[in-house]
């Protein structure tokens, strides 16, 4: 799938947002991609990560991946999707007390080859924590994967990032705000900090 159609997804999905935005990473953006309108489509969520799957197979052996695992929220469901396309198991990690943990019964151990799926990378920071926390268990991660890295290729998250989609959409600090977007009144649309 050619990144101009991955976007024109989002686009059709009303999830392409203009207006003054504060990302999870705590950058402001005049864009934000609002995947949850994507996802709660389930043909065009497995269409995108149908798509996903095949650029990973590309780009990784897939036999080498026993399982993926995501971060919640985002990942949750770009993270299932793939790895029903990919045959292979989905888990996630979750905040607890502000750090990634495995729960559920989750059996990620010593030795697993994981793939971590993101649904966007931005700065690649909730990225890393999970494969910290994946890490952690013993299991080694083969390659990360999303479905947008809107870095345009500067985030680096320690493995390798395999994206559909690779746009880069200007994020700035809160006391670099160019002059029209501070203006624009503050919205915050993102999960991060929420219980």
């Amino acid at each position: 799938m050619k990144e101009a159609r991955v976007l024109k997804e989002f686009e059709k999905a009303g999830a392409l947002l203009k207006g003054h935005f504060i990302l999870s990473s705590g950058l402001h953006s005049p864009l934000f991609l609002q995947k949850a309108l994507v996802f709660m489509h389930p043909k065009r969520t497995s269409k995108l990560c149908k798509a996903l799957a095949a650029k990973v197979a590309e780009e990784i052996d897939i036999d080498k991946i026993d399982a993926i695992v995501s971060p919640a929220v985002g990942g949750i469901i770009p993270g299932y999707e793939t790895a029903r396309h990919l045959g292979v198991p989905a888990m996630y990690v979750e905040r607890e007390g502000g750090e990634f943990v495995v729960r559920r019964g989750f059996p990620l151990t010593k030795g697993m080859r994981v793939l971590m799926v993101e649904d966007i990378v931005t700065t690649g920071v909730s990225s890393r924590e999970c494969i910290a926390t994946i890490r952690a268990t013993g299991a080694r991660v083969v390659a990360a994967a999303c479905l947008i890295d809107r870095s345009g290729g500067k985030a680096k998250v320690g493995v390798k990032l395999i994206s559909l989609a690779q746009i880069d959409i200007p994020a700035y600090p809160a006391d670099k705000l160019p002059p029209e977007l501070a203006a624009l009144p503050a919205v915050k649309p993102g999960s991060r900090g929420l219980a």
